[in-house]
């Protein structure tokens, strides 16, 4: 009972999650938890596979190993990997939005809202065209789907444009209609992914109170790809942070805002801090499988890519096909753990007297510099009693 209750307190489990483009390891033994009734944001620098994550969760991509378990309010429990991709929001309640806004720019508000709601009214329906004779209980759940979609259209402060082409908003207020179509779905677990991209200071305080909102007063879990830290810290509960496809950092805001390895994989690591290990340092976590060394014969020649280093550093072929792993030195994560553990391994020498020994040779140089400024006044003042003569001269001739 006690396990079974612990599971239930979170809605999403992922466990040991890999996603492999050919020989692209794209998420590598990724596990994490997103608790019920609280906001998870999974964070990372661009390329470090967070969107990869969501449609694996969302049955856009078949997860080439691992379980996406999902934990449903009524006890119920769904493996998402194992799902159709249409019955992961139909049956296990799964609702997302997109980096790109998709909505229907050329229908009104409201009826952006009441296509979310087209599985309800087509079941009311008899999935046949009685509605348009005014069947009693198409009726009602046609005024059920008006009354949710003015509802949210009120708690996304739109409701004074709900018969307006949603093509029409700004691109602040598209994205909270986006997120209230979601919501229309009725989703225990919404995925937004970067809500706040491209939001003034104000829209993003507005989609701070949705996102609030909707955890307060609807019970939905809310798991949140997002680049704005601000957003981040003032509504997340939890963090997971994600460099080349593997989780670097979990926890709450505060211990993440702090994590060394967190810093140096989003603002980098200085070179002369870390250039005794860049050679030594790599992501063995996804190196380690592989059985054979690089084959240059086989590949393209050195690149000037983004990751440093030769592209034969990067591919590398085994019996069971090519693979490409990060190279040596491309985690700023892992540079950060070397060179803690350099450091610990090393004793610390003092060089303390060299430098006090280097000092007093620069003191002597200020009385020279003095006597050079005096020499260069005397010469001056040389110069203009010279002049005066030879200014007097014409005029005593006269």
């Amino acid at each position: 009972m006690n396990a079974q209750a612990s599971a239930n307190d979170f809605i999403l489990q992922v466990e040991h999650l890999s996603m492999k483009f050919g020989g692209l390891v794209a998420i590598g033994d990724l596990s994490f938890q997103a608790r019920r009734g609280e906001i998870t944001a999974l964070i990372g620098p661009n390329g470090a596979g967070k969107t990869t994550v969501f449609n694996c969760i969302t049955g856009f991509y078949k997860p080439s190993e691992g379980m996406l378990t999902l934990n449903r309010r009524d006890g119920s429990t769904y493996l998402l990997e194992r799902l159709p991709n249409h019955e992961i929001p139909a049956r296990a309640k799964v609702a997302r939005t997109f980096q790109n806004i998709r909505l229907f720019s050329g229908m009104t508000l409201l009826e952006n809202l009441l296509v979310a709601q087209h599985n309800k009214l087509m079941k009311a329906s008899g999935y046949t065209f009685l509605g348009l004779f005014g069947f009693p209980s198409y009726r009602q759940a046609s005024a059920e789907s008006i009354d949710l979609a003015r509802h949210w259209l009120e708690k996304a402060d739109l409701v004074d444009r709900a018969d307006d082409p949603a093509g029409d908003l700004p691109y602040g207020a598209q994205r909270r209609l986006e997120i209230a179509r979601a919501m229309c779905t009725g989703p225990e677990l919404l995925c937004l992914d970067e809500p706040a991209a491209g939001l003034n200071p104000k829209e993003s305080a507005a989609l701070n109170d949705l996102l609030m909102d909707i955890k307060n007063n609807t019970g939905t879990s809310i798991l949140l790809i997002e680049h704005d830290m601000s957003v981040v810290m003032q509504i997340s509960d939890h963090v997971v942070v994600l460099e080349y496809g593997r989780k670097i950092s979990d926890g709450n805001p505060q211990s993440v805002r702090t994590d060394p390895r967190v810093i140096a994989a989003y603002l980098g690591v200085d070179d002369e801090e870390v250039e005794t290990v860049l050679t030594e340092v790599g992501d063995e976590d996804v190196i380690e499988q592989l059985d054979t060394g690089p084959d240059s014969a086989h590949g393209p020649g050195n690149s000037a890519s983004m990751m440093a280093g030769p592209v034969s550093d990067s591919v590398e072929h085994a019996d069971e096909g090519e693979r490409v792993t990060v190279s040596k030195g491309a985690s700023k994560a892992a540079q950060v753990d070397a060179r803690a553990a350099s450091i610990a391994s090393k004793p610390q020498s003092a060089a303390k007297p060299a430098a006090k020994s280097s000092a007093p040779k620069t003191a002597p140089k200020k009385p020279a510099a003095k006597a050079s400024a005096a020499k260069a006044g005397s010469a001056s003042k040389g110069k203009e009693t010279a002049a005066k003569p030879t200014a007097g001269k014409p005029g005593g001739r006269k």
